[in-house]
């Protein structure tokens, strides 16, 4: 009997306020323990939350961007469960009438994985287990969530992954979140079940609960399938549970038994009025997005002719996407900016947080002027590449490593007098071509170029040392 996976996420991103969604704390990442949170968010009697505007504006910014529809009317909900980073024994929340409804996200293969809803909370405080001992720390308390939560619509580990990338990939581009895993501002509940391929019927579903790196959600998933997989075809049934992950033994264990809304007495919080999003502002957001990256990347194949895979590459970062935007512009092709960022300049950037930050010496307008130099003719791509090393090198642009004569171009008299010498200079490299070693004559190009200090044509050149070695 054969089955097939069916999974939906619950993915909480952190939103990237100044503040966090009820009280004036930082949302700052890192500090000593205890030390960004206050009697509201720490939750002691008599406090009033005030729910922070921007929050709801951002949340609408998501929703917008993965084609939510938003209701002019929200509230906020207490969600009621008893655990010890959450000190008021409730979390301010949203149930049944949530800022954003609906949606989408497009897969690659067509499909689209449907969104239920988008809609805002608070964060828990962190609870870190130390030697038999358990430490809360309730600076991540308060600070502003969304929630993203998807239809059971996923089919495959890889439909999984590219779900989760480009939900990260659209926060950080419209700006509402880092979306970093390993501090925690994007965290996914993967629910998955299994059932017979064909079957419409959807098996008891178990949750893995707080997944902060896309790997690992790979490996729990299938570790998952593979054990409903196994309970059923020995005749057993699946327990529904929340789950958590073991990334050294590579398995799932239990937490706890899976809780459903009714557990939760979801009620109306008194403290808080009624959230209204009028047209006005909703167009007004609308506005401010920004062209989202597959919208990016399907003009930067059809408009500027780059590949599906460079397109890819550029638009994962939004500055990146910027850079090469501005880098590109007024020249002849655009394939020359985009060949420098992904060749020498990603060899620079060893991680994804270097690609994030994008922190270079060389700016958009200097990497613009050096591929017009190329353009009009005046210097050879190797001379461009060695000089684009020594911009990144010292943020100086590129006339301070041109002189004239370096533009002046090659003559045709001192290019084939240096094909001879590559020639005469390098027997073996010409005894190689000559026994069917293709490559071999790259070396006598590449001496051709190194003598000419990059002036020469490198086509041009190695038309002429084959003719020169087809005559000896």
């Amino acid at each position: 009997m054969k089955y097939e996976m069916v999974a939906g996420f619950e993915t909480h991103v952190e939103l990237s306020t100044k503040t966090k969604i009820f009280c004036g704390c930082t949302t700052q990442f890192g500090g000593d323990p205890n030390t960004h949170c206050c009697p509201i968010c720490i939750g002691l009697p008599g406090t009033l939350p005030k729910l922070n505007r921007q929050v709801v504006r951002y949340a609408v910014m998501a929703g917008l961007a993965t084609n939510c529809t938003i209701p002019e009317i929200a509230k906020m909900d207490r969600k009621n469960y008893c655990y010890p980073d959450l000190p008021k024994a409730y979390q301010i929340s949203q149930f049944d009438m949530p800022l954003c409804v609906g949606g989408y996200i497009p897969l690659s293969n067509g499909r689209k994985i449907r969104l239920t809803r988008i809609h805002i909370e608070e964060d828990a405080g962190k609870l870190i287990h130390r030697h038999g001992d358990t430490l809360v720390d309730y600076n991540r308390g308060g600070v502003p969530l969304i929630e993203i939560v998807s239809e059971p619509d996923i089919r495959s580990i890889e439909e999984a992954r590219e779900y989760v990338e480009k939900l990260q990939l659209i926060m950080r581009y419209i700006g509402v979140s880092d979306c970093k895993m390993q501090e925690g501002s994007m965290r996914c509940d993967v629910n998955i079940s299994v059932r017979e391929v064909g079957s419409d019927k959807l098996g008891t579903r178990t949750e893995i609960k707080n997944m902060n790196s896309i790997n690992f959600i790979a490996k729990a998933m299938e570790y998952e399938f593979e054990r409903q997989v196994d309970i059923l075809e020995n005749g057993g049934k699946v327990i529904q549970e929340t789950l958590r992950y073991d990334d050294v033994t590579n398995t799932t264990s239990s937490m706890r038994g899976k809780e459903d809304a009714n557990d939760y007495r979801y009620f109306r919080d008194p403290d808080l009025v009624t959230i209204s999003v009028s047209r006005e502002e909703v167009e007004e957001l609308k506005n401010l997005l920004p062209e989202l990256p597959v919208q990016k990347a399907e003009r930067y194949v059809t408009e500027l002719g780059l590949s599906e895979t460079d397109a890819a590459l550029l638009t994962k970062y939004r500055k990146i996407a910027e850079f090469y935007e501005e880098a590109s512009e007024g020249t002849k092709n655009p394939k020359t900016a985009a060949n420098f960022i992904i060749g020498q300049i990603f060899r620079r950037l060893d991680t994804e947080s270097d690609k994030e930050a994008f922190d270079i010496k060389v700016s958009a307008e200097d990497l613009r002027e050096l591929i017009k130099l190329i353009d009009d003719g005046k210097i050879k791509m190797n001379l461009a590449k060695s000089t684009l090393e020594k911009m990144l090198d010292t943020g100086k642009k590129a006339t301070e490593f041109i002189s004239e004569s370096d533009m002046g171009g090659l003559d045709e008299t001192t290019m084939i007098s240096l094909c001879e010498q590559a020639v005469e200079s390098n027997p073996n490299a010409v005894s190689d071509y000559k026994n069917g070693k293709e490559k071999a004559i790259k070396s006598l190009v590449g001496f051709v170029m190194k003598n000419s200090r990059g002036k020469a044509d490198a086509v041009a050149a190695e038309a002429k040392i084959k003719e020169l070695i087809a005559k000896a």
